[in-house]
């Protein structure tokens, strides 16, 4: 039988999905309390959508995705500066491209995420066809937290 060791058991890595929706940064700051306490890795992970039909039609998709990924990026890396004194997680930030259930799974097995933190879905129709969360959950692959 092996021992019990301190300090060692529970997460190594807190994957957290965040497209800047307001639950999704509840999310991450869950995740980050969480991470702080389990003193875990927090990836933060935010899938940029690939729009081909914006593309095809001449709309500077890219960019714009491009511009919500810089944005999330400044404004995780602001409120990583005025806790930091409060208490430090280690964290890093990833970008996925893809639909934001897959860019997730990806993410998830690259980062080999021990836990996964999402935000619930505000989209009114998500209750009915199922959200990202309810598809992560179902893939039973990893414990999946859904912060309301």
């Amino acid at each position: 039988m092996t021992g019990f060791e301190r300090g060692t058991d529970g997460p190594k890595v807190i994957m957290v999905g965040v497209d800047g929706s307001d639950t999704s940064l509840r999310a991450a700051a869950y995740a980050g309390g969480l991470a702080r306490r389990q003193n875990a890795l927090l990836a933060v992970v935010y899938v940029q959508p690939v729009m081909a039909a914006g593309a095809a039609l001449g709309a500077p998709v890219a960019d714009v995705t491009d511009e919500i990924a810089e944005g999330l990026i400044t404004e995780i890396k602001d409120a990583t500066e005025r806790v930091k004194d409060i208490f430090s997680v280690r964290w890093e930030f990833h970008t996925f491209r893809g639909d934001p259930y897959n860019g997730l799974v990806t993410a998830a097995d690259e980062l080999k995420a021990d836990a996964v933190i999402v935000g619930a879905s505000e989209q009114a129709g998500h209750r009915i066809v199922g959200s990202v969360a309810v598809r992560l959950v179902k893939a039973g692959r990893w414990p999946v937290t859904v912060v309301p």
